[in-house]
């Protein structure tokens, strides 16, 4: 009857091959033995025998404190897990007739959200008669998009949906 499947390396008697290639604690090479032997060896040192490489021919096996080692595998992992980037998106609001401060403002903002990796989607509102001249909500986004040309491209080109337009950039 085979043992249950347990997550991490096979050790000592989960490992099924009758030959195996030994490394010990020191990471000398002990070459080719029968795993069972390889076990015995490792529990007369106080140590497990650990599977390390199981698609090699024989499988490679190391004599480890198995704990210690699926605590520094889990580590690893979580490091890794750790420096990825995750990309947001960020959204900035505006109307078609900003004054030119207010669009230097959330210009700097855009710039500042596409320098962090961030994704920007830019949502322009129309209110009432607004909705009567949306070339002036294009000719903005199209500003936006030339002013942000050097640092971030184009993902989404400026669509109307509802009463709103929007356009998302993201970095280049």
């Amino acid at each position: 009857m085979a043992p249950p499947t347990k997550s991490g390396p096979r050790f000592d008697s989960f490992i099924q091959v009758p030959k195996v290639r030994v490394i010990d604690d020191e990471g000398e090479n002990l070459g080719v033995m029968f795993t069972k032997e390889a076990t015995e060896q490792a529990n007369e040192k106080g140590l497990n025998l650990v599977e390390v490489s199981p698609n090699a021919d024989p499988p490679v096996c190391k004599f480890l404190d198995v704990g210690k080692y699926r605590f520094e595998a889990q580590k690893k992992a979580n490091l890794a897990r750790k420096s990825q980037k995750t990309q947001d998106i960020k959204e900035v609001k505006m109307r078609p007739n900003i004054d030119t401060h207010d669009y230097d403002v959330k210009m700097r903002n855009v710039t500042k959200f596409i320098g962090n990796g961030d994704k920007v989607k830019v949502t322009l509102r129309f209110r009432g008669r607004e909705m009567a001249h949306q070339h002036l909500g294009m000719d903005l986004l199209k500003r936006v998009q030339d002013d942000a040309a050097e640092i971030a491209k184009v993902e989404a080109f400026p669509r109307l949906e509802g009463r709103q337009m929007l356009m998302v950039l993201s970095p280049k």
